[in-house]
């Protein structure tokens, strides 16, 4: 089932973030059915960053590549602002999808961006986003592959501009409209009455400017996707600080032993038998 197929159907879908393949693996055989390629999280983890628009295209493009050989599950890329102007995001949607990629999100801020719940964002002209929005469709090579328009515009110019601002970019041909950073449940549910029966983004992120609702009261209101950009990060990097702590006061990770994957587990999960299966099809046999 492609990702367009998965999303035109009732029950949300929902894609925790990752921002590699260790993380995307661990995220497939949870079960869920979508990763979601985090650009906060690619910068959160190659330069100790938050996300003010450091990574490239050609970086994340890499990431997306690398994402693709890990897991099967459809991977929706955060592609920022495209990197440019429409012609930049020409260049990026055919970077990303034939790097593996099933979707690209795009948003309407100037370059370089940064996170849609920290403040002090520009938005471009809603003119030159529908712009993008044609060159992304265009450059697309396949039908399956999804375009997300995302507007930053409610922290900006207030809830009823990002609703205008949605409407220009549906015409235009948004696959999925993203609505970024409501500020509550009324302004949750104020979009998707705005969009009945077109699919829809929610964004979760822990301490942002959106209450956290689950993915049950989300499709309740008519959203298609939730994703949890972040979460796994954030889950890794507290149980990650607290792991060294009790590294540096022991000296051993003996306390810790019940809270880490085994060793031949680790290597199980990601496939070690299938590879002596080469090994022994394709290596010389020993004597």
């Amino acid at each position: 089932m492609t990702l367009r197929e998965r999303l035109s159907k009732s029950d949300i879908l929902v894609a925790p973030g990752a921002y590699d393949g260790l993380m995307a693996r661990l995220i497939e055989v949870s079960g869920f059915e979508a990763v979601y390629l985090s650009g906060a999280g690619v910068s959160y983890s190659t330069y100790a960053t938050p996300d003010l628009g450091l990574m490239t295209q050609t970086e994340m493009a890499a990431r997306v590549h690398s994402m693709a050989q890990a897991t099967g599950l459809p991977i929706i890329a955060d592609g920022d602002t495209g990197y440019g102007n429409a012609i930049n995001v020409r260049q990026t949607v055919k970077l990303f999808e034939h790097a593996g990629a099933a979707a690209i999100q795009l948003e309407d801020q100037q370059f370089p961006k940064r996170c849609g719940h920290l403040s002090g964002k520009e938005l471009i002209p809603a003119e030159e986003m529908v712009g993008k929005i044609h060159a992304a469709c265009d450059a697309r090579q396949s039908d399956d592959f999804v375009i997300i328009a995302r507007t930053d515009a409610r922290s900006v110019l207030g809830l009823e501009a990002a609703i205008e601002r949605g409407r220009q970019y549906q015409t235009a041909g948004a696959d999925v409209l993203f609505i970024e950073s409501p500020y509550d449940a009324d302004e949750l549910r104020a979009v998707a009455e705005a969009f009945p029966n077109f699919p829809l983004t929610a964004n979760m992120v822990e301490g942002g400017k959106t209450p956290l609702l689950s993915a049950q009261e989300l499709e309740a209101m008519g959203y298609a996707l939730v994703i949890f950009p972040n979460s796994l990060t954030r889950h890794f990097a507290h149980t990650g600080l607290a792991f060294l702590q009790s590294l540096k006061e022991h000296g051993t990770t003996q306390p810790q032993l019940d809270h880490m994957m085994p060793f031949q587990e680790l290597n199980a999960m990601l496939g070690i038998e299938d590879y002596r299966e080469l090994e022994r099809h394709y290596l010389p046999k020993g004597d």
